[in-house]
């Protein structure tokens, strides 16, 4: 049991779960106050960037990060979720930077914000996910299947390395 704890999927999967949880319950905050005046958000936030169709990107921006932290929260199709809030952040880090110059003070919340879900977008949600409990629903010899595969790839490897041992 110990050595299951301690190994490193499980704590790399149980970080992941950290991650995805405690970026969407400090991100979806945003998204409702943005809901609850989303004028005062387009005239503070989209039409100084001279975007088109201010109200309609202002309500882009709010459901993007609702739905997309609760897509992290719950681990259900992660990586939409997190490429939405990428988006979001993306464009909300440009704001920041052409309003405002370079202020780290600013910019901190925004590059933590992106880093989670740049990291969450290329790793995927890890085990503790409901991704995960529909992708073993519906492939479930997918471990086997891997299994198969990585003792193929070794002994590709063994195979490899006796042979450029005897040439």
């Amino acid at each position: 049991m110990l050595r299951i704890i301690l190994s490193k999927p499980f704590l790399l999967d149980l970080g992941l779960l950290v991650l995805r949880v405690v970026t969407g319950m400090l991100l979806i905050h945003h998204g409702y106050e943005k809901l609850a005046n989303i004028e005062n958000f387009a005239d503070a936030f989209v039409r100084p960037l001279h975007l088109p169709f201010p109200i309609v990107l202002s309500y882009i921006a709010a459901f993007s990060e609702i739905v997309g932290s609760w897509l992290l929260i719950l681990g259900l199709l992660t990586r939409f979720g997190a490429l939405a809030i990428l988006g979001t952040i993306s464009v909300a880090i440009y704001h920041a930077i052409a309003i405002n110059g370079f202020n780290i003070y600013l910019l901190e919340l925004l590059g933590l914000y992106f880093a989670a879900s740049a990291s969450l977008l290329a790793s995927g949600p890890g085990r503790f996910a409901l991704d995960e409990l529909i992708l073993r629903r519906f492939a479930p010899d997918l471990e086997a299947q891997q299994s198969r595969l990585e003792a193929s790839l070794a002994a590709n490897t063994k195979t490899e390395s006796e042979l450029s041992g005897v040439a």
